[in-house]
């Protein structure tokens, strides 16, 4: 592995959703953060700060882009996520938007979980286990401001689940300690939720009634084998510069016919929807889903910049662990 050069992009490990987190020796559980998954790229002194994309953010993070650049490496390739904390020091998807639009350029926190790359050697064949030893080694010192350790709940899913959701949290990953580095969905990298928080994928919108060009509420749906679900609509949790601008950015997207596989009959003969290319990822806060499939009381959250309309899939929260979380009964 001596003198690997450092690629150009490496694509992120995406989890695996299940409803059940794994169990056993051969596993560790660490906080599902609510932000953007990042790779620092540092290279001979330049920083870059790539999204899942491949785009270059680092002008969006510049505290996190200037503590990456002090850390003692020439070349380094690491793996995390860029949130913004809310009082109680928990991620939120919403606060880290605002900062980003207000310019809130010291709210940014990286926390970081794996190490692909560092000073000509190529990591990805290591364990796990060996790639976060290294990571641990690199922030020695220097962990704790703007880059913080990803620490792992330990090795019992299930109560590293229950601790997440008392601690309100969005969730928990588990992952396979002894697993190389693999891009793309992986049984080794397991996505468990406490919340109904959901990505969804736009494939329409209504105008609005009350402001001009502006959207009044989203045709939604989610990916399931290359087809394009759909999932309802969301019409609340949009200002008024929210809707006019997701307007701006969905107005040329139109086409003709509706992108989902198929529709009920009362949203196909629905007269005021505009059909659009499904590009735009956003995120819902729900009560869940109806009998049918679609999704109940959703809210816009947010939009997701940083993900591929393909990567997006229906989560199912686990509601035991929800419920327990709650004091509620089984």
């Amino acid at each position: 592995m001596e003198n690997a050069p450092l690629p150009r992009f490496v694509p992120p490990a995406l989890a695996t959703l299940r409803e059940v987190p794994p169990n056993g020796p051969d596993w560790e559980h660490e906080i599902k953060f609510d932000g953007y998954r990042i790779q620092a790229r540092l290279n001979h002194g330049k920083l870059r700060l790539l999204t899942r994309k491949g785009l270059d953010w680092t002008d969006k993070f510049p505290n996190v882009a200037a503590a990456v650049a002090q850390l003692p490496a020439e070349t380094a390739l690491i793996d995390g996520e860029v949130v913004v904390e809310d009082k109680h020091g928990v991620s939120d998807f919403s606060l880290l938007q605002a900062a980003i639009k207000d310019g809130s350029r010291d709210r940014f926190v990286y926390h970081v979980f794996d190490l692909l790359y560092r000073d000509g050697r190529d990591l990805r064949a290591l364990p796990l286990r060996e790639r976060r030893d290294e990571l641990a080694q690199l922030l020695a010192k220097r962990a704790g401001g703007v880059i913080r350790f990803s620490e792992n709940f330990g090795k019992d899913g299930p109560l590293a689940l229950r601790k997440a959701c008392r601690l309100k949290l969005e969730g928990i990953v588990s992952k396979q300690i002894d697993a190389p580095y693999r891009s793309g969905r992986s049984e080794a990298f397991i996505k468990t939720k406490c919340s109904h928080a959901q990505e969804l994928v736009v494939g329409g919108y209504s105008p609005s009634k009350a402001l001009v060009r502006a959207i009044g509420a989203l045709a939604v749906g989610y990916y399931d084998r290359g087809r394009l679900i759909y999932a309802g609509r969301i019409g609340t949790g949009y200002s008024r510069d929210v809707a006019k601008e997701l307007w701006r950015r969905l107005h040329p997207l139109e086409i003709a016919t509706p992108p989902f596989a198929s529709l009920p009959d009362s949203k196909a003969r629905r007269g005021d929807m505009r059909w659009v290319k499904p590009s735009l990822v956003v995120e819902s806060n729900l009560r869940g889903w109806t009998a049918d499939g679609l999704v109940r009381q959703a809210a816009f959250k947010g939009v997701r910049e940083d993900k591929p309309a393909k990567e997006v899939v229906r989560e199912s929260p686990v509601e035991s662990a929800r419920r327990e979380a709650h004091g509620e009964e089984n």
